[in-house]
């Protein structure tokens, strides 16, 4: 029986590990459960799982929760704020973390789950892309282990050599990722400039939240993910790639030097790599239905087009830059996302505000916690200068 503490679990990759954990009860047990601020969702999940511990991240929701669990007569513990993420990740009844909070806000209890030693599910790909060189010193010195979740990255991992050492060494020449190219893939650039929120978060293939939606949109997403897989795979930018790939059926490739190409390939359903993860090295029934490719009919594939969505090439600019370029490059995406979501600010104008914060912040060193945590507050704070820039200059226009 293995313990879980589910980071994020009102998501959707925390509600796709709740599917996949229930069935299974005899392997899992949920220890531990987190959400942000949706009392009523967190309330049901206590009710149908028992955990022993909920965290709310808002204070104030976890007040409200606290009423409703006690009332219930449920023997939970209600913790909140990011101190009570961080007591929850490292717990010591606790065996696997699935870390699936979105953005910087997941970067605390990530990194506290690897100081105590667990198995990491990496959902959130900013722990890799703020502080990639800190976060991977941890996993290695406390013994954690370090599983991908997001489907490329799991794709790749499932395609890589067995053994240890450099991966160019062992015959790895490049690592494909695949892009589905988000809602906007057949879009002229003249279209882009007056799309919606509502139409950036309607991806064609995945479920996922209005933020990644977004990401997908841009193909900020996938420059996160070319980030996360040079740390994750230890190798540099130039050896990871991004293809377009509209029907998500293959979900990444590993090039090896004798002419061989490796893929994973499924339905495009998070179940996927998560039961791959919880289950490593064995395997389990997830849930999904078996690929037909027959009925799928036909595989398609693109180059990536920068021009169109420059986001994805700020992020391969930002990793060559090193230091705490990436983390910048993550506070002002965060930043810029945010403000489209909320109708302040136009979608084409989201790389815009990304790159005026990279060009305005000189990346300095970035070792420890504590600059990262202020490379991040200092890019926040030019990210939110520039969008009120845009938005000025937007109602200006009107």
């Amino acid at each position: 029986m293995r313990r879980i503490a589910i980071l994020g679990a009102t998501g959707s990759i925390g509600g796709s590990t709740l599917d996949v954990v229930a069935r299974h009860p005899d392997r899992f047990r949920v220890t531990a459960l987190t959400a942000h601020r949706d009392v009523e969702r967190m309330f049901e999940l206590c009710l149908k799982f028992n955990p022993a511990y909920a965290v709310m991240a808002d204070t104030t929701a976890a007040r409200d929760l606290e009423q409703r669990v006690r009332g219930a007569g449920l023997d939970v513990v209600v913790l909140g704020g990011t101190d009570g993420l961080v007591e929850v990740a490292a717990l010591p009844e606790v065996d696997i973390v699935m870390a699936a909070i979105v953005g910087a806000a997941g970067l605390l209890p990530t990194l506290a789950a690897a100081r105590a030693g667990k198995r990491v599910l990496l959902a959130n790909k900013e722990a890799l892309v703020m502080a990639g060189d800190l976060f991977m010193a941890e996993i290695s010195s406390h013994g954690a282990e370090l599983l991908p979740i997001d489907s490329e990255h799991n794709a790749v991992f499932q395609c890589l050599p067995h053994g240890d050492g450099d991966l160019p060494a062992r015959g790895v020449e490049r690592i494909l990722l695949t892009a589905s190219g988000g809602p906007f893939r057949e879009y002229a650039a003249g279209d882009l400039h007056e799309v919606t929120p509502e139409a950036a978060c309607a991806h064609p293939n995945w479920s996922m939240g209005r933020k990644i939606s977004v990401d997908s949109a841009t193909l900020m997403n996938k420059g996160l993910e070319v980030i996360e897989a040079c740390w994750l795979f230890g190798v540099d930018a130039g050896r990871v790639e991004v293809v377009v790939h509209p029907q998500s059926v293959i979900h990444s490739l590993v090039s090896y030097s004798d002419g061989s190409v490796l893929a994973e390939l499924g339905n495009p359903d998070m179940r996927t790599p998560i039961a791959h993860a919880l289950a490593w090295p064995e395997r389990m029934v997830s849930g999904v239905a078996p690929l037909d490719l027959v009925a799928v009919g036909q595989l398609d594939f693109q180059a990536a087009d920068t021009s169109r969505f420059p986001c994805l090439r700020l992020a391969y600019e930002a990793m060559r830059a090193g230091g705490a370029a990436t983390a910048i490059l993550n506070a002002a995406n965060e930043v810029a996302v945010a403000a489209f979501l909320d109708r302040r600010l136009r979608f084409t104008d989201i790389p815009s505000v990304i790159d005026e914060a990279l060009s305005a912040l000189a990346p300095g060193k970035a070792g420890d916690l504590e600059q990262i945590l202020d490379w991040d507050a200092r890019a926040r704070h030019v990210a939110q200068r520039s969008v009120g820039a845009h938005q000025t200059h937007i109602q200006a226009a009107l």
